[in-house]
């Protein structure tokens, strides 16, 4: 693959609701532009974009997955993403490094739920964007009511650019509205033809209406066009790339990934209305004192990188896919690592398709490519010029919804299963791993059951471990509720020196988890033993009276005991204060508690009282509301123990439009008719 300068290299990431096309698309886009000879098909398995185990075997796109290719002296570095919302951190890691998108839409059903959800990705990032209307040739086409969806759930600015030639069951082409030529398609192959004259007033009247449009994008234009002059092609032209490039404006493209419908015509648009990478607002990063700065996005200023995806490879190792910001790399040159302070050498640059590496001498300012075996690099990283240094900020994700236990079922792969997760983790920033020394459990956090599946089969398939899973246990406390006292005293007589140790101690609940005081007068416990009563203490409220759970919210007061002059020691001391407190159970009311946490759930305006509802059968607490644009997010305190599979049932009852987040804040006490229960279980399990 040639050298690209910046002006003649597009980033555009490809996106959409879960079956809506996006590889096979991509499929087709490489062989419109003969990067590859023949197109594979999902179904198969054996497309370029969706090359892992985990993808074939499920037919879908699990991980993003670059594509370049070359049109009319064009670069077009495609990004194929997966559909689900489950794999939101490796879209946002993608959508910090695009300059573009184009959002595909299956026909045969609109806007979905996972269109809103990308869609909402590109506004909130100002992402130039146009929307693709594929599987064209599929039956039972309303192609209105689609049309409808789109103005309706996604933007009233979105300008049909294109406009399809058939009725509902017979799509035989399209006419493109920029220039009125129909581009016309009779069920196997493409060719230029002319306008149905049923179809000509359409036409007009659509082709009046993106003029309007274009003629919004200035002040100049609008001038020119109510004045009642006519635009000029160039003036059109510029007009709706700078609609397109200032997201005012978002063409709507008709055709079909599988049949090669609209596909040039969308290579046509991509190269002529979405923004090189200079023509985008500069990345902000901070310089060696720590003061906000942007570099020129040129091949001659000093070079600026950002590592923003990884991936493993069994056979490669280490993959680190980044964008060049500022200047140009080439292989052999040694870069710096603010973050660290390190020097590394760039042995070679290549840039991938698929799975497939394509080597590359030089990498210019906006253009994405890859190194292999840079132990140093990973997600978030900038490397850059050591003379000029300057590090970009790391993108930021959301924390996991939705635990679950692992252990390997062959006890001899546990020295595996480490090193594996914490590889696996290099690739994925949403993937949490955990392990609870309480329940003595190895957890994984994600964003749900489908991304942590794609995590278990990635340990099965690269690295041969297989797991069995379970639900976390929850980690609860106990305390207590009422004040009282009690004597502890441990006294042992067996010839020669004995031990012996008596304290009196007033136990009361405080906010604190534990604070030890003391009010011994006249000498009753030397201030020597003081820190063994202590100890003792901290050492018996590690496992509770009830169930064995750790103790909190305890204040405990030495304020009276005795001792003997040579059988009294340390231990001594620590065994009768634990005895102190075995003794008081029956006056302080022991108690469990349970790990309260905070979610904000937010939905589509028609679930919320569903919403509410569930929360109150969970024991949750409503503490408010925030509304949105046709979105509320509801703010609640649940116990941990109601969520554990909220991921899942959130999705059944919001038709998977629904999200949530979640942190610890508390524990609270367990309603007492839970409390037998909890107890049951956890002796049960001992």
């Amino acid at each position: 693959m040639k050298e690209y300068k910046t002006s003649k290299i597009r980033n555009v990431t490809l996106m959409g609701h879960l079956g809506s096309g996006k590889t096979s698309l991509g499929e087709s886009l490489l062989f419109a532009t003969k990067a590859i000879e023949k197109k594979g098909e999902v179904e198969k398995k054996t497309t370029v974009g969706d090359y892992s185990v985990e993808e074939q075997l499920r037919q879908t796109t699990l991980t993003s997955s670059l594509l370049p290719c070359e049109w009319k002296d064009y670069k077009i570095n495609f990004i194929d993403t997966p559909g689900s919302e489950e794999f939101i951190g490796d879209i946002e890691n993608v959508l910090s490094s695009t300059d573009g998108a184009v959002i595909l839409i299956d026909a045969t059903k609109g806007v979905e739920v996972g269109t809103e959800r990308v869609w909402d990705e590109l506004h909130k990032r100002n992402i130039p964007t146009i929307i693709f209307i594929n599987k064209m040739d599929k039956e039972n086409i309303k192609f209105d009511e689609v049309v409808a969806s789109i103005n309706k759930k996604l933007s009233k600015n979105a300008t049909a650019f294109t406009w399809p030639i058939g009725g509902t069951n017979d799509f035989r082409g399209f006419v493109n509205l920029l220039d009125k030529s129909a581009v016309l398609f009779d069920g196997n192959s493409c060719k230029e033809g002319p306008i149905p004259t049923e179809l000509s007033k359409k036409v007009e009247e659509v082709n009046g209406e993106l003029i309007e449009k274009v003629a919004e994008t200035s002040e100049e234009l609008m001038e020119k066009y109510f004045s009642g002059e006519e635009l000029t092609a160039e003036e059109i032209r510029e007009g709706l790339k700078l609609g397109v490039s200032d997201s005012e404006l978002f063409p709507v493209l008709v055709g079909s990934g599988t049949k090669n419908v609209g596909v040039e015509t969308l290579l046509d648009m991509i190269i002529n209305f979405l923004p090189a990478p200079d023509e985008r607002p500069l990345k902000e990063g901070f310089d060696a004192n720590k003061k906000e700065v942007t570099r020129e996005m040129n091949d001659s200023a000093p070079l600026a990188a950002y590592v923003f995806k990884t991936t493993i490879d069994p056979f490669v190792g280490t993959i680190s896919f980044f964008k060049v910001y500022s200047g140009s790399l080439k292989s052999g040159q040694e870069v710096y690592i603010p973050s660290t302070g390190t020097t590394v050498k760039i042995a070679q640059i290549f840039t991938v398709m698929g799975k497939n590496q394509i080597s590359v001498d030089v990498v210019n300012a906006g253009d994405i490519a890859c190194v292999a075996k840079v132990s140093e690099f990973y997600n978030g990283l900038t490397f850059c010029d050591k003379k000029d240094p300057i590090t970009y900020p790391k993108n930021e994700h959301p924390t996991p919804i939705i635990y679950v236990a692992i252990q390997p079922k062959n006890k001899n792969d546990e020295d595996k299963l480490s090193g594996s997760l914490q590889k696996l983790r290099l690739e994925d920033e949403t993937f949490e791993i955990l392990r609870n020394p309480e329940t003595a459990q190895q957890l994984i956090g994600g964003q749900g059951m489908t991304h942590l599946g794609y995590v278990l089969e990635k340990m099965r398939n690269m690295f041969k471990v297989e797991m069995e899973t379970s639900d976390p246990k929850i980690v609860y406390r106990e305390t207590i509720k009422a004040k009282g006292e009690a004597q502890g005293r441990h006294k042992k007589q067996s010839g020669g020196a004995g031990q012996f140790g008596d304290v009196w101690i007033r136990f009361e609940p405080c906010k604190e988890d534990f604070i030890f005081a003391e009010e011994v007068v006249g000498g009753a416990v030397p201030k020597n033993y003081f820190p063994a009563v202590e100890k003792g203490l901290i050492e018996t409220l590690e496992h509770g009276p009830l169930a064995g759970f750790p103790v909190i919210g305890v204040k405990a007061t030495l304020f009276y005991g005795s001792y003997h002059p040579v059988d009294s020691n340390e231990l001594s001391f620590k065994l009768a204060a634990g005895l102190a407190f075995k003794n008081a159970i029956d006056k302080i009311k022991p108690t469990i508690l349970e790990p309260i946490c905070e979610v904000s759930v937010t939905v589509k305006d028609e679930f919320v009282g569903d919403i509410m509802g569930d929360m109150t059968k969970r024991r949750g607490r409503v503490l408010g509301m925030e509304q949105g644009h046709g979105m509320q997010t509801i703010v609640a305190e649940v116990p941990e123990a109601e969520i554990i599979k909220y991921a899942t049932d959130l999705k059944a009852m919001t038709q998977a439009s629904g999200r949530f987040s979640r942190k610890f804040i508390r524990y609270d006490e367990v309603p007492e008719l839970l409390i037998k229960k909890i107890i049951e279980e956890y002796k049960k399990e001992k």
